[in-house]
């Protein structure tokens, strides 16, 4: 029997095709655009069949790191190991170094599955049935890519062109085409042979790293020493920053599959999005006889073809077509829907302005380990939040230079540290924290904690936290 498969799950991009609701402090790989479960997460449910897959490997970057675990832990999904890109350097040097980390916990015969965390599949008989030919193949020596059939002339995907049959359920690989204009894609369409590039991959450890090898050793070098030389870091494993930063920055299709002539195409019909723009997640959510799909509170009249999503406020649209209108806590974007690939160029507007910068960055709502917080009311000298902390977590023991808090406690109960004093607070009760005190709030009850704080002082920025005690490693 044939050593189970390693996922190798690609979960660092930091996509803004789909702001304003997919920032880079949580990106769509980590938000639920097609179901109660996260991209990142339906992605770990489709690894966890047991009889063919081991336990996959994470790449992602710091900033996401307790996120993954997170999630993982939610829908109760072990992992391998989460490895910490130091340094963006594209998909060469990630695959490579998950190659070298699964290869060094299974073997070199070990066969790697690598998969973006933020695709929309339909894991239907035909997938499965497409996994096992490319796992064959892979255990063959090839390196072998998914092609998915072309159901329209999408401009934003890549396109690989099919060689002849091989007898196993693959086919040679004549060229890799880039993303094309809409004339080109018709035409690649029209003349059949064509297939999306799905950026998933089936690698056999030792044939994928010998070719990184000879094709692009700068990246071969860079993750192996990455791997060797990374450090544990709680549940994360730190790779090595100068090794790793010394990694061109390179896909892996330009570097290892455009000139490798080990490679190999499984040619596959299941449905497959990237969600790459609003237009590719109106295609998959359920809409009504108008053709609209909306999520979160809306009332639509006259209204057809639309995606319209709401994180809090009511939406009304009145005698539109083909629009986008997605409104999140502290931003709104509305447009055509038939150009939603658009939205990348307004972000990089809005992110090279200094007022508008953040909003393409951060959610008003933040995550951490521990829970999290929401910004409710800024002012000066003065901002409110709404801090929630989940059962038995605890936040850092900290103190600020230049802030007091006041803490009120909604719902749930609160254990609160002052200069070594604890005081339990519980719903409607609140406590006053001076300026330079060396405080810690933890929520030692069985529901969640949910507090308002009110900080007051002559800065309130986030980095204005001295960490002295952190059970996540950030002191």
């Amino acid at each position: 029997m044939a050593a189970p498969i390693v996922p190798v799950i690609l979960a660092g991009g930091q996509g803004t095709r789909l702001w304003p609701l997919s920032r880079s402090a949580r990106p769509k790989q980590f938000l639920p655009l097609t179901g109660s479960l996260s991209l990142f997460q339906e992605t770990l449910k489709r690894v966890a069949d047991a009889s063919r897959y081991g336990a996959p490997v994470i790449i992602t970057n710091a900033e996401y790191r307790f996120i993954v675990a997170e999630q993982a832990q939610e829908i109760g999904i072990e992992l391998a190991g989460v490895l910490l890109e130091p340094v963006a350097r594209n998909t060469t040097a990630a695959i490579a170094a998950g190659a070298v980390f699964a290869g060094q916990q299974g073997g070199a015969d070990t066969v790697i599955h690598v998969l973006a965390s933020d695709a929309a599949i339909d894991a239907d008989a035909n997938y499965w049935q497409s996994v096992d030919i490319a796992a064959e193949a892979a255990r063959d020596g090839r390196l072998v890519t998914f092609g998915i059939t072309p159901t329209a002339p999408e401009t934003g995907y890549g396109y690989i062109e099919a060689g002849a049959e091989r007898g196993d359920g693959t086919r040679e690989v004549a060229r890799f085409v880039e993303k094309p204009d809409a004339t080109k894609a018709a035409a690649m369409l029209a003349a059949g042979g064509f297939y999306w590039n799905s950026g998933m991959f089936m690698l056999g450890v030792d044939a994928f790293l010998d070719e990184c090898r000879a094709l692009s050793p700068e990246s071969f070098e860079a993750a192996r020493g990455a791997v060797e030389k990374a450090k544990t870091d709680l549940d994360f494993i730190r790779l090595d920053e100068a090794s790793f930063a010394t990694a061109p920055n390179i896909s892996v299709d330009y570097a290892i599959f455009e000139k490798s002539q080990r490679v190999a195409m499984v040619p596959v019909t299941f449905f497959w999005s990237d969600l790459g723009s609003w237009d590719a997640v109106w295609k998959v959510s359920s809409k009504d006889a108008q053709q609209n799909a909306v999520l979160g509170q809306a009332t639509l009249s006259n209204t057809s073809n639309s995606l319209v999503m709401s994180e809090k406020a009511h939406v009304a649209v009145e005698g539109l077509d083909d629009v986008a209108v997605i409104a999140t806590e502290d931003a709104v974007f509305v447009g055509r829907l038939s150009e939603a690939q658009k939205v990348g160029q307004i972000v990089k507007t809005l992110r090279a302005a200094p007022e508008t910068q953040a909003i393409t960055e951060i959610h008003r709502t933040a995550y951490r380990p521990w829970g999290g917080y929401s910004s409710v009311l800024n002012g000066a000298r003065f901002q409110v939040k709404k801090l929630f902390v989940k059962p038995g977590k605890k936040l850092s023991l900290q103190k600020h230079h230049h802030r007091a808090e006041h803490w009120i406690v909604v719902s749930g109960t609160a254990e609160v540290t002052i200069d070594g004093k604890v005081t339990m607070l519980s719903e409607n009760e609140s406590i006053y924290l001076p300026l330079g005190c060396v405080h810690r709030l933890a929520n030692p009850g069985k529901i969640q904690l949910e507090l308002i704080e009110v900080q007051t002082g002559s800065y309130l920025g986030e980095d204005d936290i001295i960490r002295l005690e952190d059970e996540f490693g950030r002191a």
